[in-house]
Order: C-alpha cells, then sequence, then structure tokens
C-alpha cells in the first residue's frame, strides 16, 4: 500500500492538507445521486415487467401507454394456467426437465471451470499466457456464434435430441474460467505451500484449500450459469422430443399464440424472472466481492 504521508513527506503528526484526500459532503451526495439515477434506469424495464403482468387487456393496448397499472388484475395468471392445462406435456413435466438440466449443468460448470482455473492461477507451466489469453479472447464471443459448431459436434456425438445436447456445452464457459482464475490468484502461495509440506495432493489441495477460500467466486459463477441456463431459448433447436423440452420453451409456445394472449405471455415472464431473481438477492454481496477481484492484471 503507497504511504501518502511518506510521498507527501508530511510528518506523522501533521494533518495539513489532509482534506484534499476525503471526498467532501457535496461530493458524496452528488455520487450517491448519480448512482441512484443510475439505478433507477436500470431497474426500469424489470419493474414495468412486473407491473404489465397485472394489467388488464385493455390497459395493455392503451394508447399512448401508461407505465402504471390502473386496474390490476390477475386474469393474465388465470389464462396462463389455462393455457399451461391444455398443453399436451403435463407442465410439472416441463417444470422438472428444467429444474435437472439447470442444476446438472451449474453443477458441472463450477467443477470444470474452477479446475481449469486452479493450474492458470497457482501453478507456472509453458504456455500458461496464451491459455489465459485464449479465454480471454473467448469472452468477446457470444453463444449465437458458436451455435452451429455445438450442434455439429452434438450430432457427431449423437446427442440431438437428449438432454446431454444441452447439458455438455454450457458446463465450460470462457467467463467461468477468467472468474475462478482471477480470485484464485488471490490466494496466498505460502498456503499452499504449507500444505505441499503437510502431504496434501493436488486435488486435496484444490478441494480442502482453494475451493473453501475461493466461495464468493463460485457463488456468483452459480448465479450467472443459472440465470443463463435457466433462461436458455435454443432448447428447440437441439431437443424435438416434447418430453424432453424445458419450461422457458413451454412458456414461449404459450405466449406465441398472437394478440390474444400478450396478457398471459407477460405473466409467464414474470414467472421466469422470478428464480434468477431470488438467486440473486440472496447472494448479492458476493457477486460484488467477485467482481472487486475479477479484473484483467498482467
Amino acid at each position: 500500500m503507497v504511504n501518502v504521508r511518506k510521498l507527501l513527506k508530511l510528518p506523522p503528526g501533521d494533518t495539513r492538507n489532509s482534506k484534499r484526500f476525503s471526498r467532501s459532503v457535496g461530493g458524496n451526495i452528488a455520487i450517491t445521486t448519480v448512482v441512484l439515477l443510475m439505478a433507477a434506469v436500470l431497474a426500469l424495464p424489470l419493474v414495468y415487467a412486473v407491473i404489465s403482468a397485472f394489467k388488464p387487456m385493455e390497459e395493455i393496448f392503451i394508447f399512448p401507454p401508461r407505465f402504471f397499472v390502473q386496474n390490476p388484475t390477475l386474469d393474465n395468471f388465470r389464462d396462463l394456467g389455462k393455457y399451461i392445462s391444455d398443453l399436451w406435456v403435463p407442465f410439472p413435466r416441463y417444470l422438472f426437465n428444467s429444474l435437472i438440466i439447470t442444476t446438472v449443468t451449474t453443477t458441472g460448470n463450477i467443477l470444470i471451470c474452477s479446475a481449469c482455473a486452479y493450474p492458470l492461477a497457482l501453478h507456472r507451466f509453458p504456455g500458461k499466457k496464451v491459455l489465459f489469453d485464449i479465454v480471454v479472447v473467448a469472452l468477446m464471443f457470444v453463444g449465437q456464434v458458436t451455435f452451429l459448431p455445438r450442434y455439429l459436434v452434438m450430432a457427431k456425438l449423437g446427442m440431438i435430441d437428449t438432454w446431454w445436447a444441452l447439458i455438455l456445452p454450457d458446463m465450460a464457459t470462457s467467463l467461468g474460467v477468467f472468474l475462478m482464475k482471477q480470485f484464485m490468484e488471490q490466494l496466498p502461495i505460502s498456503i499452499i505451500e504449507a500444505a505441499r509440506v503437510d502431504g496434501y495432493n493436488e486435488f486435496k489441495i484444490y478441494w480442502h484449500i482453494v475451493m473453501p477460500n475461493v466461495k464468493p467466486a463460485w457463488l456468483t459463477l452459480v448465479i450467472f450459469s443459472f440465470q443463463g441456463v435457466w433462461n436458455d431459448t435454443s432448447v428447440s433447436t437441439m431437443v424435438f422430443t416434447e418430453s424432453l423440452r424445458t419450461l422457458p420453451t413451454a412458456l414461449s409456445q404459450v405466449s406465441g399464440g398472437g394478440i390474444a394472449r400478450v396478457g398471459a405471455a407477460s405473466a409467464a415472464s414474470l414467472l421466469l424472472m422470478l428464480p434468477p431473481i431470488i438467486m440473486f438477492i440472496f447472494a448479492q454481496n458476493r457477486v460484488v466481492e467477485t467482481m472487486a477481484f475479477a479484473a484483467i492484471k498482467e
């Protein structure tokens, strides 16, 4: 840590010019105001989605549109329940598929990404920097860019129209490796060396020493992975058997029935948003802590 007093050549008891390193009350108020305004702007789409789920049909199509609902109703949820009950596959089956696929994929993502990040962060070997640079470059590509190669690989493996076509490709992500590697680098190397002296092998060091100390990182990765898999809408191009499809696919079929189902579509969107939001609320402090350590360093 830089010693400010030493740089300024101030004696230990000298407090002159100390105010220049502290923010004024007006500065605190200005920064708080800006942050609150940004938070309000970012929250508007979420708030509007919640409000729209309770709007009656006549308020959805009113012009000019109103942000707040005048006569809230639960008819949209009743209509959604009616449409769901008319599906060929029972609704609990879609929910079960989503829960299984999301749980298995998220668990695998944590294990694989952390195992890949462990040698990149705490070991030295030829090509280490090149491998990490490839991971960083891969962060620029969205999932849609790699969709065709993903489909071809799954087809070659004979996994199209199975759960594995949805699970395996998302078990390893560049974002997961990046976050875990950056956070693992903060661990003191003395802890690792002490564990080796005590006879711990690499797996024990990884599982009993590293993983408990990077809990904020993999909890953050749980949120990101859960959200991505839960809201995945590319299921219909990988799975064709209706009984294997997930909840977002079923709700998209319900809401794609035209203007008459706009209200039900709003209710479906709210239901899909709830699980990721609830998970984020319980782990938001871990997310902030992880982001503080995730900056790219030389």
